[in-house]
């Protein structure tokens, strides 16, 4: 049910950067996510991003990820996301985002895919 207010955390996990959010992905998650990418941006190794904590995503959410995605490939990043509960992971599935980015159960598939 929508209504957490989004936050954003970043992690830095060897050559990975983990991008943790909480909350609600939508319109009032843009300034949260644009400022945790901005941590990121110009780094290297592959931007991770968390959905364990997300319990709701809307269109506008969509397009932030999508903007996000943009920035990374622009920079010759990979994007890799996991923790997306069933819902959402079939909806990036319909949304083809998976095909734009790796997808994984958990943070440890993640992690391993990577090394």
């Amino acid at each position: 049910m929508p209504g957490e207010a989004f936050a954003a955390t970043v992690t830095n996990r060897g050559t990975d950067t983990i991008i943790e959010m909480t909350g609600d992905v939508n319109r009032a998650a843009q300034e949260g996510l644009e400022e945790a990418y901005g941590q990121v941006a110009g780094g290297e190794g592959r931007v991770l991003l968390d959905f364990q904590n997300v319990d709701y995503i809307n269109s506008t959410g969509i397009a932030l990820i999508v903007g996000l995605l943009a920035r990374a490939r622009a920079e010759g990043r990979g994007v890799a996301a996991f923790g997306l509960t069933p819902h959402y992971l079939e909806l990036f599935q319909i949304t083809r985002l998976s095909d734009f980015m790796t997808i994984y159960e958990d943070e440890g598939a993640a992690a391993a895919a990577g090394s």
